[in-house]
C-alpha cells in the first residue's frame, strides 16, 4: 500500500486489499473512497470485501468508479466533491496505482475552490 498525500485531509493509494483495512484505520484514515471499477483485474478484490473490512474498522466507504479509458468526467468531479464535503476526514481515496484517484480528487478539489 503506497499511500500519498494531496492535502492534510486526502491521500490517494494503490490498490487496497481488506486486510490493508487495519492499517488504514491505524494511520488515522475514518474515510476511503473506491476509484476502481470491479472487475478490471482477476486478482483484484472487489469493493463488497473492502466495504466490508472498512465497517469492520470504523471507516466510512463510498464506490466510485472510474474508468480508464473513458477518463475522469464531470459527474465523477461532482460526485468525488460531495463525497469529500460530507465525509469524515481524513479520506484515503484509491485505485489500481493512485493516479485516477489523483485526478479526480484534485479536481474536485479545484472545483470546490471555485464556488
Amino acid at each position: 500500500m503506497d499511500v500519498r498525500p494531496l492535502t492534510p485531509d486526502v491521500s490517494v493509494a494503490d490498490q487496497l486489499k481488506p486486510q490493508d483495512l487495519t492499517l488504514v484505520k491505524s494511520l488515522g484514515y475514518r474515510s476511503v473512497v473506491c476509484n476502481r471499477p470491479d472487475g478490471e483485474a482477476p486478482d483484484q478484490p472487489l469493493f463488497e470485501s473492502i466495504a466490508t473490512a472498512a465497517e469492520l474498522c470504523g471507516i466510512q466507504t463510498r464506490y466510485l468508479p472510474v474508468v480508464p479509458a473513458a477518463g475522469v468526467g464531470p459527474d465523477h468531479v461532482e460526485q468525488m466533491k460531495q463525497f469529500l464535503d460530507e465525509l469524515p476526514k481524513p479520506i484515503l481515496a484509491y485505485c489500481r496505482t493512485g493516479a485516477r484517484s489523483t485526478t479526480v480528487a484534485n479536481a474536485a478539489m479545484a472545483a470546490g475552490n471555485d464556488r
